[in-house]
This record gives C-alpha cells, sequence and structure tokens, in this order.
C-alpha cells in the first residue's frame, strides 16, 4: 500500500503510536474512493441497539439484514464499516480483505433515565473477527462519564498495544446540559478536545450550531471574537480544539434528513478542514439506490468535484 503524501502527513501527527496503529489508520485512510485524499465516510451501524430495530429499520427493511449494510458500505466506496459485536459476528467473514471493520464496543439504549452505556464486545473480540479498529462512545455531561471515560482508557489502551486503532464517539448530552447546548458550539469544541485528550486517534462529534451553552465560555467566545457565523467557520473551530487540527475529525449526519442538507453540511465540513462525515441512518434509511447516488455525491463533495 503506497501512502499518499496527505495521509503520511496526517499519521505523523501520531508521533506516539506504534506502526500497527498506524498501518490500520493508513488502511482506512487509504480505502475506497477517497483513498489517499485525507477524508473519509464511515458507515455506522449501532442504532438498532441505541433506539430499537423499528425505529432504526422499518422504513427500509431491508436493513434488518446486517449483511445489507456490509455490501451498502462496500459498493458505495466508502473508507470502513462500524457496528455493534452480534452484527459484527454477522458480516465478518464476508468482510474479510473488502473494507476496514471498526467494532463498536458499548452502546447506550433508549430506556436508560442517564446518558450510560453497555459494553458489549471486547478486544479480542476485534482481533478475531479481523477488526482494525474499535469504537467507543462517551457522553460529556452525563453524571456517567468519568466511568465511561475510565472504561475507554483501559480498552484504549489495550487495542493501542495491540496495533489497533481507536475511535471514539463523544456526544455532550445529560446532567445540565439543555437539548440546545447538546449541539453548542463551545460544548461541540470541548468534546471534541476531550476525545483528544482521552487519546482517541479518531474523533466523531455533531455538526455544532451557533449557540454558547456554557455562560463562561460565551464571554470568552464573544470577547476573542471567535468565529460562528457559518457552518464551516464552526467546523474550523472544532477542528482547532481537536489540537489544531492533528486530530482526525468526523462528523455525524444524525436523524434523517433531505439530501441537500446533508451535501451543505458536507461542504461545510470540507470548507472548515474537518476530515469527513460518518453517515448512518442517512445512507440505510433510504432506498439502497437513492443510498448510493447521495453517497456518491457526497464523495464528490470531499474531493471538490461538487
Amino acid at each position: 500500500m503506497r501512502l499518499s503524501r496527505t495521509v503520511q502527513s496526517i499519521l505523523s501527527h501520531y508521533e506516539s503510536d506504534t506502526p500497527g496503529s498506524k498501518a490500520n489508520l493508513a488502511r482506512i485512510l487509504m480505502t475506497g474512493k477517497l483513498a489517499g485524499t485525507g477524508k473519509m465516510v464511515i458507515l455506522p451501524v449501532d442504532q438498532g441497539f441505541e433506539h430499537g430495530p423499528a425505529r432504526s429499520f422499518a422504513v427500509n427493511p431491508d436493513a434488518y439484514d446486517p449483511n445489507y449494510h456490509l455490501q451498502l458500505a462496500i459498493d458505495a466506496g466508502l473508507n470502513a464499516y462500524t457496528t455493534t459485536l452480534g452484527m459484527m459476528e454477522a458480516v465478518a467473514d464476508r468482510a474479510a480483505g473488502r473494507i476496514p471493520l471498526i467494532l463498536k464496543l458499548n452502546s447506550s439504549n433508549s430506556w436508560a433515565p442517564e446518558k450510560d452505556s453497555t459494553i458489549h464486545g471486547g478486544i479480542d473480540d476485534a482481533l478475531r473477527l479481523g477488526c482494525g479498529a474499535i469504537g467507543f462512545t462517551v457522553y460529556p455531561g452525563s453524571p456517567f462519564f468519568n466511568e465511561m471515560a475510565e472504561e475507554f482508557r483501559e480498552l484504549a489502551a489495550e487495542a493501542k498495544a495491540l496495533g489497533l486503532a481507536v475511535v471514539l464517539w463523544s456526544y455532550p448530552r445529560g446532567g445540565a446540559l439543555s437539548k440546545e447546548g447538546e449541539t453548542a458550539l463551545d460544548v461541540g469544541a470541548y468534546a471534541a478536545h476531550l476525545a483528544a485528550s482521552l487519546g482517541a486517534h479518531i474523533i466523531k462529534v455533531k455538526l455544532p450550531s451557533d449557540h454558547l451553552e456554557q455562560p463562561e465560555a460565551a464571554k470568552v467566545y464573544q470577547t476573542t471574537g471567535i468565529d460562528r457565523a457559518s457552518q464551516a467557520a464552526r467546523v474550523r473551530h472544532i477542528m482547532q480544539a481537536a489540537y489544531n487540527g492533528t486530530r482526525l475529525v468526523v462528523f455525524s449526519g444524525g436523524n434523517k434528513k433531505g439530501a441537500d442538507s446533508l451535501y451543505d453540511d458536507a461542504r461545510a465540513i470540507r470548507d472548515g478542514g474537518g476530515h469527513g462525515s460518518i453517515i448512518g441512518r442517512n445512507s440505510f434509511q433510504r432506498p439502497r439506490d437513492e443510498a448510493l447516488a447521495m453517497l456518491s455525491q457526497i464523495v464528490d463533495i470531499y474531493k471538490g468535484k461538487a
């Protein structure tokens, strides 16, 4: 595998990591239609665990089949596919050598009174199934955040020691945060910085709004003139928070929305210096042909062609 200069530059920022972890990061960055560009589009499918199967898949019944998602990611030319243990076990044999796999090790569920998570997979599972990376979610703001951060630290240390890459979903929720505050710019930047500080190779956060949630932080934003007028400017600030753009950051697609909104999001991520998108429901809740066309357009946007 010959690395592009862009990918070599990205890997150079991970100075303490083993050749194994860097190799797995390189495989993700050098796979699919965006190979070598430094941009990524990843398909995540943990929504059945998080929200329930009907809410996740009934709109497109083909999506009840784990193999549907794997084939969608492969046919769309995406960088990687990530899912939970049981779904990964259902597809890992077919996936071998075709697309990088990220095993999601924990998830929340709709019945949890506060944002907590269940660990349902381990490092040994990731290795057994041929995954090149693990994924984990933390909820800054939740009363369980410290516990989740400590769980992640132990899993991440083991994964890195064995040459795996580490992806961290950092989703502020719970506690004193308002619903609007979950996507506030100051909160999103804090979440990205927390993920970088916890040692994630790839950080997943939500696209931020221009809302400021924390009064003390809002004063700093206003007095220093941090630009939050456009989505691209807000993405640029998130990248600043992720060690001045030296950590890979991808942004979630969120709830199902119109294709034009997704294209606008992708352009803002591209123009703000983000590394790409991780798009679940907006992919598999569409008919297959429509999803493939949408993902192709997003890839073209990241290539600067649209």
